[in-house]
C-alpha cells in the first residue's frame, strides 16, 4: 500500500511516517517509480508507536524497544532492556510528579498567604 492508504487506515498523517520514517521506526520498500510501499505489517506497527507515544515514550526508546514489541495491543516482550527502559520511564515521571506536588503546595501557600493579606 502507499502512504496515503496507509494514513487512511491508521489515522496518521503522512507527514507524521514519514517522520516515524526518518527515525528508523517504520521501513518502507520503494517501488521503481520511487514511491514509499508498505505491507500489511506496517498498519500494526503504526499502531504500536501511536500507543507507546500515548504512554509517554520519546521515539528513541520506542525504537529501543521495538525488537521487543509484538501485537497491535502492543505487547512487550520481558527482554532486559525493555524491563530497564520502563523502570528508568516510570521513576522519571515519579520525580516529575513529586515536583509538581511540591510546586502545587508552594503556590497554595503563597495563594492563602496573599488572601489573608487581602482579608486583613
Amino acid at each position: 500500500m502507499l502512504i496515503g492508504e496507509l494514513s487512511r487506515r491508521t489515522g496518521v498523517n503522512p507527514h507524521q511516517l514519514r517522520y516515524y520514517e526518518a527515525q528508523g521506526l517504520l521501513v518502507p520498500d520503494r517501488g521503481d517509480n520511487g514511491y514509499r510501499e508498505y505491507d500489511d505489517g506496517a498498519v500494526i506497527t503504526v499502531t504500536q508507536i501511536r500507543r507507546l507515544l500515548d504512554a509517554g515514550l520519546s521515539t528513541q526508546e520506542i525504537g529501543y524497544l521495538q525488537p521487543c514489541v509484538s501485537g497491535a495491543a502492543p505487547e512487550l516482550k520481558p527482554c532486559p532492556e525493555t524491563l530497564d527502559l520502563l523502570r528508568a520511564r516510570i521513576a522519571g515521571l515519579d520525580e516529575q510528579i513529586d515536583t509538581l506536588v511540591r510546586s502545587r503546595e508552594t503556590l497554595r501557600e503563597y495563594l492563602a498567604a496573599t488572601e489573608r493579606r487581602l482579608a486583613g
